[in-house]
């Protein structure tokens, strides 16, 4: 954590790509100097899960107070319930230097670009369309028909990726971590994001 405002880094990428696996590996490294944005659902808590630690859990009318105040970076409706980003959360560490982490599907990134078109937006690929596949048919969990609607979804995802500024293969989880290091690293060195404290040091406001 610094003085200096943080930086937001937004990963996402098409369903089964791998950002939750790629997004877990990054924050068990200690060096990485990341708070995670913990997302907003009214879903029922699961056994084992915590309140703000797994999600910000909701009631369906308090979750809709939020969106009317505009306290959401971007949310979501599936089956029923809403999942969403809260803003003050995210505002509040990036006031604090920590840089904030958000893994996100597709639409809530392009939510976010809008508002925060600073942020870092980096869009997780698969090798190709066959490894994907093979990530989705892994889960055991949907049938031939629905594996197939996922794949087409994921080919007008890939096609959404010129709205990012950087797109990272996740050929190996470790590998995929340490290309999202070295991006983060580099845009921390931005012109744009540290010529203010230049400013400041030769009393050039």
């Amino acid at each position: 954590m610094s003085s200096e405002k943080g930086m937001l880094i937004v990963l996402s990428g098409p369903s089964g790509v791998g950002k939750g696996t790629v997004r877990k590996a990054m924050l068990k490294d200690a060096t990485n100097k990341f708070k995670y944005s913990v997302s907003m659902t009214t879903r029922p808590m699961r056994p084992g899960e915590q309140d703000g630690v797994d999600y910000f859990f909701r009631t369906k009318a308090q979750f809709e107070e939020q969106i009317r105040q505009g306290g959401m970076l971007e949310y979501a409706q599936y089956v029923d319930h809403y999942y969403g980003t809260p803003l003050k959360y995210v505002q509040d560490n990036l006031n604090n230097g920590w840089d904030v982490f958000l893994e996100i599907e597709v639409n809530g990134a392009l939510q976010v670009r809008k508002k925060m078109p600073d942020g870092v937006f980096i869009f997780l690929t698969p090798p190709d369309l066959a490894s994907l596949r093979h990530r989705i048919t892994g889960r055991g969990s949907e049938d031939q028909s629905t594996i197939e609607k996922r794949m087409e979804q994921a080919r007008q995802e890939i096609k959404m990726m010129s709205n990012y500024d950087y797109a990272v293969v996740n050929d190996q989880v470790p590998q995929a971590v340490k290309r999202i290091e070295k991006i983060v690293q580099s845009e921390h060195l931005r012109v744009s994001r540290v010529i203010d404290s230049y400013r400041k040091m030769i009393g050039d406001k």
